[in-house]
């Protein structure tokens, strides 16, 4: 099976993790100011967060770039209310409230993360 564990680059990875963790129920799996794997409950790792210019890692060097340009990331959740009523709860930057996508033919709703990444959550 082949899978992809997306890293982001993040200005405070404790405080990402944690707004991830609220958002989107996922639990830490390593923890720490540099580096964080964020999975669900069956233990698979979702996403991972890398503070920026911690390694000398190429697309992870200069903060001051635009955030996320060419990179949408995309959830899908077993239970889309929950995650909108977490994302209420948690007063996020809000693109698109909860809306039937045409292309796909189902139910997102579209936020900003922390850095300003661009987050689709879809059911």
């Amino acid at each position: 099976m082949i899978r992809l564990e997306t890293i982001i680059a993040v200005r405070d990875v404790a405080k990402s993790s944690k707004w991830y963790q609220d958002l989107l129920n996922l639990k830490s799996n390593h923890g720490g100011e540099n580096f964080e794997m964020l999975a669900n409950t069956k233990g698979e790792v979702i996403l991972c967060l890398h503070r920026w210019s911690e390694h000398d890692h190429p697309t992870m060097k200069d903060p001051n770039i635009a955030t996320g340009n060419g990179l949408i990331l995309y959830f899908r959740v077993p239970d889309l209310a929950k995650m909108w009523s977490n994302a209420i709860h948690l007063k996020l930057a809000i693109e698109q409230e909860p809306h039937l996508n045409e292309n796909s033919g189902l139910q997102q709703f579209i936020i900003r993360d922390l850095d300003g990444y661009y987050i689709i959550v879809s059911e």
